[in-house]
């Protein structure tokens, strides 16, 4: 095992050899360094391989201690390296930049050995201690990290296994949970950039996102005589139907466990209001405006304009440009002005999510 090392700079052998006369009884401990000025400290700087003190002179031939300091700035090495300055000047001024830098201590010669042998065991084990710490939160940070990802990942399984299931049940198309959430983060990433008033982060985007496949799971709970039906809904039927939002619900705060973080009140939001329209004519809650949860009201546009470009048993298939335009004119409900603008910006990109479904990662 390599000794840690102690590096002792300036430009007279006898205050070298005071400095080094102090470490003498840890030789087992410590590998004791010398630099005769600053250029030749910069090297062992550059060369060392665990340097736990530096005990720097400042007035030095050919690079003075300063410019070591500035140096070690450069690096960004004076948080994780102590300096100990010991100088025969005492003007304040010197001191202050001194400490300016970072420095650990500023020691004035003549200097009684004894005393800077204490401060530096003490700085030596101040440093040591923090960067102990450091390395055990950072080893737990990583720890932490590696359990979010594995508790993500299961989520993302579960999620994505209900919605399927959901999906097979449906008599819509195909994949239709991938194209709304993919829909969804085109609006939520839109929404995000030119609208900076909503304060959307990378990290609520993603979420959004995500839970944007689990809006029709209360569709698990109608009955296959409805959510099958080979044909259009008599009212009674669909008032049924529309209750999968409250459904959806019910199921989310029976199985999800912590129901106060983000990712779940966006999971519930999209579920129950996700039909809502800005003018209060939507179900189940008649929401309208800014009542309406902004994670639902991304979906509901997600939502309407998947269902107007895919065939149906009891319709065919509009055109890209036709589904534009009925959402656009209101004819599908309406929504927020800012969302039907997010909508037109992202326009081409809704065009062509047929063509590009199948090389997205949707994790």
């Amino acid at each position: 095992m390599e000794k840690r090392q102690i590096l002792i700079v300036d430009d007279e052998y006898i205050n070298r050899a005071l400095l080094a006369e102090m470490f003498h009884d840890e030789q087992d401990t410590y590998e004791l360094i010398e630099a005769e000025n600053g250029e030749e400290a910069v090297r062992k700087i550059e060369d060392g391989h665990d340097i736990v003190l530096i005990l720097l002179d400042i007035v030095m031939p050919v690079m003075d201690g300063f410019r070591v300091l500035e140096f070690m700035e450069e690096k960004g090495l004076l948080r994780e390296i102590p300096v100990i300055l010991i100088t025969g000047e005492t003007i304040q001024d010197s001191e202050d930049r001194a400490y300016s830098f970072g420095v650990a201590d500023v020691i004035h010669k003549p200097f009684y050995p004894h005393i800077v042998k204490r401060r530096s065991s003490n700085i030596i084990e101040l440093y040591q201690n923090k960067r102990n710490m450091e390395m055990r939160l950072k080893e737990q940070e990583i720890a932490i990290r590696a359990q979010e990802q594995e508790i993500r990942e299961t989520n993302e399984f579960m999620i994505d296994a209900l919605s399927s299931v959901v999906e097979s049940r449906s008599v819509e198309t195909g994949d239709h949970t991938k194209r709304i959430k993919y829909y969804t983060r085109l609006m939520a990433t839109c929404l995000k950039e030119h609208f900076p008033q909503y304060n959307l982060t990378d990290f609520q985007v993603d979420a959004i996102s995500r839970a944007s496949v689990l809006h029709d799971v209360g569709k698990i709970g109608i009955s296959d005589a409805i959510l099958l039906k080979p044909g259009r809904l008599t009212n009674e039927e669909f008032e049924i139907m529309k209750t999968h939002t409250t459904i959806g619900c019910d199921l989310l705060e029976k199985f999800y466990r912590n129901r106060t973080s983000e990712f779940y009140r966006y999971c519930y939001d999209i579920c129950r209001h996700h039909h809502e329209r800005w003018d209060g004519r939507g179900y189940p809650d008649h929401l309208a405006g800014d009542a309406i949860p902004l994670s639902a009201q991304i979906v509901a546009v997600a939502d309407v304009y998947d269902a107007l470009v895919s065939p149906r048993v009891y319709k065919s298939s509009f055109t890209n440009e036709k589904a534009f335009e009925m959402i656009m004119n209101g004819e599908c409900g309406q929504f927020a002005p800012d969302i039907l603008k997010c909508f037109e910006l992202a326009r081409e990109d809704f065009f062509n999510i047929n063509k590009v479904i199948g090389v997205f990662d949707f994790s």
